[in-house]
């Protein structure tokens, strides 16, 4: 086990990808071990994606792809401006209600921080905004965004853990409105900016609201057929595309060259995120037949931590890991190792699942590491020093957000109780 996490540090300190690297690293660990035949590779290689849940992974990749157009970001935006651009704190707070809304249609938070920075960006540096404080309030819209549903996370994670991600897409929401609350909140104590857009009249209003429908109309579909039973998770990613095809058409933007760039866009999402999940199926394997987990949840007993001192442990390790690995990758290294302890302990999976996803918000715009924030920097055209400091009291703020999550489950299994989807 000790060679194969060598093997793995040494692959991502030579740049190699994150996918090939977790699935060499397995190999060479099963290598070491004696009287292990190197074909359990290929065989918990298929076994990993051999599964129907997977489906919805490209399917819902591609339909965040096609409903991320520029006429759909301004509908959004547009929106979010006449909802609460005249409150203080102005552009920033739209900016966190459009990431709400956007995220809401997109299943990936790098792609969201990339389609509403570059609208909300370039527009606060108009109004007035320094730059390092709009990429940092982008930024931290951006890591919210990542608890509303559809979130690619959650489908991962679901089709891993077999937990529900019916469930889990329920479970969210509630952390996703106490978190843009928390910064909505903050954003207002600060205070600090240009003065705040005119208030937009009711018929305005409903003007932007009528103008953003078919946009808004996607995550109602996919919630609406999951909960009422019409479709699974995987055939609401289907239907998403479908929507999402019929809405550029029907607002004129959707081209063949667009769709034929969407495609290749997602395969190619959908062959990395692949090929991380088999090769972490080998790793898991791995970690099973070594009794890591069982070693750890021993650890932890002996030291007293209890539920509560794991919780607290799992945010630092994640925030780390999930900065370091950029997210996915680092969730699937984690879930044979941690998932274990966590039910051993009487940690619900479907709770603890909210938390990876909680943290991992925080950790793809972490400074210095976070890929996230370097999508921002480069809208920005701010430093990384500057930008660093302007993002620091945000991310203080979802820390503290998240470790309500972690400390409170009723905060994430409420919804999905109310709903049924969890006992």
């Amino acid at each position: 086990m000790i060679g194969a996490l060598v093997a793995f540090a040494a692959f991502v300190a030579l740049g190699v990808p994150i996918a090939f690297g977790i699935g060499a690293a397995a190999a060479i660990g099963l290598w070491l071990m004696d009287g292990v035949p190197l074909s359990i590779v290929a065989s918990r290689t298929f076994g990993a994606i051999d599964s129907f849940t997977f489906l919805a992974i490209p399917f819902f990749i591609l339909a965040g792809e096609l409903m991320e157009t520029g006429g759909i970001s301004r509908r959004l935006i547009a929106l979010a401006t006449a909802l609460v651009g005249h409150v203080r704190g102005g552009l920033a707070n739209v900016t966190v209600v459009a990431m709400m809304l956007f995220s809401g249609v997109s299943g990936s938070t790098n792609a969201d921080a990339a389609a509403v920075g570059s609208v909300m960006i370039p527009s606060m540096r108009q109004k007035g905004w320094d730059p390092a404080r709009a990429g940092a309030v982008v930024a931290a819209a951006a890591g919210m965004g990542i608890l509303v549903p559809p979130c690619l996370t959650m489908v991962v994670y679901g089709s891993v853990t077999n937990t529900s991600i019916a469930a889990l897409f329920a479970a969210g929401l509630l952390p996703a409105v106490v978190m843009a609350g928390a910064l909505l909140l903050h954003i207002r104590l600060e205070g600090a900016g240009p003065a705040p857009e005119q208030r937009v009249p009711l018929a305005g209003r409903l003007r932007h609201l009528r103008d953003a429908g078919l946009a808004l109309g996607l995550p109602v579909i996919i919630f609406g057929g999951i909960l009422g039973g019409a479709f699974t998770p995987t055939e609401a990613a289907v239907v998403a595309v479908a929507y999402a095809v019929l809405a550029g058409m029907l607002h004129r933007e959707l081209t063949w060259p667009f769709f034929w760039g969407a495609l290749v866009r997602s395969g190619i999402a959908t062959g990395a995120v692949m090929l991380m999940i088999a090769g972490a199926n080998i790793l898991a394997w791995l970690l099973t037949v070594e009794q890591v987990p069982q070693a750890l949840a021993a650890l932890m007993t002996e030291t007293g931590g209890g539920r509560i001192g794991f919780l607290l442990f799992s945010l630092v390790v994640f925030v780390v890991l999930f900065a370091l690995l950029d997210g996915i990758p680092g969730m699937l290294m984690i879930i044979p190792v941690f998932v274990p302890i966590a039910k051993e302990l009487g940690i619900d999976p479907l709770h603890y699942g909210l938390v990876m996803t909680t943290v991992m918000g925080i950790a793809l715009f972490l400074p210095p590491l976070g890929v996230g924030l370097y999508i921002v920097l480069g809208i920005s055209g701010s430093s990384l020093p500057a930008i660093s400091r302007a993002l620091a009291p945000y991310l203080l703020t979802m820390s503290v957000v998240a470790v309500v999550v972690a400390l409170w489950p009723d905060l994430a299994l409420l919804l999905p109780r109310l709903m049924g989807l969890h006992g």
